[in-house]
């Protein structure tokens, strides 16, 4: 089974070692509740802002673990093909930040766990899935790790929405170490091309927020969303059945999109016996389920998961678009985007729930300690990178063309950050990658991977006729830069 604690760690003050794990004496509290309609998720994801974190939902050491929707107690994750065997040969030894001291140091008597090297990602749709794929490229550069890539013809996704299959996989970049693109879950596929001891993990955000974000970016798309007067989310939201159509091109951005990149059912109502089965399916693979919404959090309980360093998870925000792109969500519409999406909403339910069961098993003080230190590592950081007032800006604006983010239409815009005139050197190229988008940083890893067997790409084989290159069921038009 995963660790899930701080690697290495005993006794100390912030972080007290973990308890048995005894059946709680009552039951798992609701999630916190959106006063404001879900518009200060849309604000917090993946900035790094402060924020204030529901009340403990268990005393610290009492909880934890994996809990079923219908049973109080913990239930262990069996071992499956794949999963939760930590003896993999190449890894390096993990070492405390080298930029901020370290908030919760071990015993000196503790061996420090070495940094665990294979991890698969489920990028989520608008969830701060970009931000956390940068990290994940840019260690495994450092590392020296292979990183699964799509197919050419899938473009820079693993020709989602179909369900993933190893076909769709680059063989330039098989066997991989690493794997952070969009895909649609299949456990025994991902379990086939990645290796034993994998751990997997993914990141959820609340729902209304997300949606507004899936209708505001794919609304040239998504016929459904194309259907509405006046690209009105209100219009939709009003009445979901008059314009939605199950099982058509990108049908599943417009009803519990969540529920569907898990390889689930999403045209299931809200049916609670299906969804404690896809809880329960969630639980048997991943390791760890992030929270949008406690971006900073995620990220400490996601390195001690893994015994990085806190310097590992540092991060530029990405793909984040224009305060005039985003639409309004009075509470009224954010209950019916929950209604609309029932699945999705049961499924953030619990696992923010489980998310802080999980805080508080590490020692809350100790996590909200080392995400501060996290964000003001993160800030000296960007300014180093990007000058004293480090800013998003529009792709316009950017000089430097690796950094200019994909546009899905001129009615969204997102943004990026530029780097100063005048750098050069590693520091420079550091930088350059901290802000590279989704598809440059694709593109570039997939060129360097094809190099490493020799001084030029190799050829790629061509597919044989009874088995054409998979491709997507429709693939999202290039904008030019800064449309």
């Amino acid at each position: 089974m995963p660790a899930w604690d701080e690697p290495g760690s005993g006794p100390s003050r912030l972080c007290p070692p973990p308890l048995p794990l005894p059946a709680p004496a009552r039951a798992p509290p609701p999630p916190p509740v959106w006063r404001d309609g879900g518009r200060a998720a849309g604000r917090a994801r993946g900035s790094g802002a402060a924020r204030t974190p529901p009340p403990d939902p268990v005393p610290a050491g009492a909880g934890g673990g994996h809990w079923a929707p219908s049973d109080p107690r913990p239930v262990p994750r069996p071992r499956v093909a794949g999963i939760g065997d930590h003896r993999l040969e190449g890894r390096t030894r993990g070492a405390y930040p080298k930029l901020f001291p370290a908030s919760c140091p071990p015993p000196r008597a503790s061996p420090v766990r070495p940094k665990h090297l294979t991890v698969a990602f489920l990028k989520t749709h608008k969830t701060a899935g970009t931000t956390v794929q940068n990290i994940l490229f840019r260690f495994a550069e450092r590392h020296n790790l292979t990183v699964a890539l799509p197919h050419p013809s899938c473009e820079h996704q693993f020709c989602y929405p179909r369900n993933f299959s190893g076909r769709f996989v680059h063989p330039a970049t098989r066997p991989p170490h690493v794997l952070a693109s969009h895909l649609r879950f299949d456990r025994q596929e991902l379990a086939r091309l990645m290796p034993p001891g994998t751990i997997y993990v993914t990141i959820l955000r609340e729902p209304a927020a997300m949606f507004e974000s899936l209708f505001s970016y794919y609304n040239q798309y998504c016929p459904a969303f194309r259907r509405v007067p006046n690209a009105s989310l209100e219009a939709f939201l009003r009445q979901p059945e008059a314009y939605y159509r199950a099982g058509e091109h990108f049908a599943m951005f417009a009803h519990n999109t969540l529920a569907y990149d898990l390889g689930g059912d999403n045209e299931r109502g809200p049916d609670s016996t299906y969804l404690a089965s896809l809880i329960r399916q969630v639980e048997e693979v991943f390791s760890l389920v992030m929270i949008a919404e406690y971006f900073d959090e995620s990220l400490v309980l996601l390195r001690r998961l893994l015994a990085w360093d806190l310097d590992d998870v540092l991060y530029a925000k990405l793909n984040a678009r224009a305060a005039g792109s985003r639409l309004a969500l009075p509470a009224a519409l954010a209950r019916a985007a929950r209604a609309w999406n029932a699945l999705d909403a049961g499924l953030y339910a619990h696992f923010n729930a489980s998310f802080w069961r999980r805080v508080a098993r590490a020692g809350r003080g100790c996590v909200e300690r080392e995400a501060r230190e996290l964000r003001a590592a993160r800030e000296r950081l960007l300014r180093r990178c990007f000058g004293e007032r480090p800013a998003l800006r529009p792709a316009a604006q950017i000089r430097t063309r690796q950094l200019q983010p994909w546009q899905p239409s001129r009615k969204v815009a997102i943004l990026g950050y530029d780097l100063p005139r005048g750098g050069a050197g590693a520091a420079t190229d550091a930088c350059l990658k901290l802000a590279m988008p989704e598809v440059q940083y694709s593109s570039y890893l997939l060129r360097k991977q094809k190099r490493r067997g020799g001084a030029r790409p190799r050829p790629e084989p061509a597919p044989a006729p009874e088995d054409p290159p998979p491709r997507p069921i429709r693939a999202l038009p290039r904008a030019a830069p800064g449309a």
